[in-house]
């Protein structure tokens, strides 16, 4: 049974990249806890039918579709979720998309364009949801990173980049708010068995090489780092911050 946490009842939670993988498992406990969970995604459809089903079964659900390159539509989402949620005091930084891209090919509108898709909505969210969370007394942010740099992955530098310099984000952010109560905190998962993955990556000799590299044999799942991220959301999280948790199986 999934820990229940009674201070997570009724807040207001922002998760971005919410209709599938990580994101819609993110999404998924926060509803479970009793939040109201609003969530933007680029892909409409998806994004309707979880909140849809969420809002069928009693959750208080708010979707937005946005492509979160374009930082004015991520803030006009946010003010919609606001709106119609209340102030949130709960964000989850969770989209991304670890697109291979070999180094000779990188044009410099690919490297920014990258760059938006991986790091630069995270500092914008925060941006936006910081007034509310101080307003408030306080807030927790989470921010995903990946094991992706620590580990020394290749093909794919641009992803890597980002992933690492959403450590210096999150120490940086936590020191500035922290004397209002603000907590903000890193997730790197390791190897997480999304749909996307199971299509696009997984090949039998790769799982063989993620089993021999994982301390824990088992495949990984989106629940995984979902119930880690409730964690940190909660008030029993409550003296951690600026800090990075690596949630691999023992990868790193």
């Amino acid at each position: 049974m999934a820990a229940i946490y009674p201070d997570l009842r009724d807040r207001t939670v922002l998760v971005t990249g919410g209709a599938s993988g990580i994101g819609e498992a993110i999404v998924r406990a926060f509803a479970a806890q009793g939040s109201r969970v609003g969530f933007v995604d680029l892909d409409a459809g998806a994004g309707e039918r979880l909140a849809a089903e969420l809002s069928a079964a009693g959750g208080q659900i708010r979707f937005a579709a946005c492509d979160l390159r374009d930082i004015a539509a991520l803030q006009r989402a946010i003010g919609e979720i606001r709106a119609a949620l209340g102030p949130v005091t709960v964000l989850v930084n969770n989209a991304a998309n670890d697109e291979r891209h070999p180094t000779p090919t990188v044009t410099p509108d690919y490297f920014d364009d990258r760059i938006a898709v991986n790091l630069r909505h995270q500092f914008f969210a925060a941006q936006a949801i910081l007034p509310d969370m101080e307003r408030a007394g306080g807030g927790s942010i989470v921010c995903m990173s990946s094991i992706s740099w620590m580990a020394g992955f290749g093909g794919m530098a641009l992803y890597t980049a980002s992933k690492s310099a959403v450590l210096g984000l999150v120490r940086s952010l936590a020191r500035d708010y922290g004397p209002a109560g603000v907590r903000v905190n890193a997730v790197s998962p390791g190897w997480i068995m999304t749909e996307r993955q199971l299509a696009l990556w997984l090949t039998p000799e790769a799982d063989a090489m993620r089993e021999e590299r994982q301390a824990l044999k088992r495949r990984l799942v989106p629940d995984d780092i979902a119930r880690l991220v409730l964690f940190l959301a909660s008030e029993e999280a409550g003296a951690i911050t600026a800090q990075n948790h690596v949630a691999d199986g023992g990868w790193v």
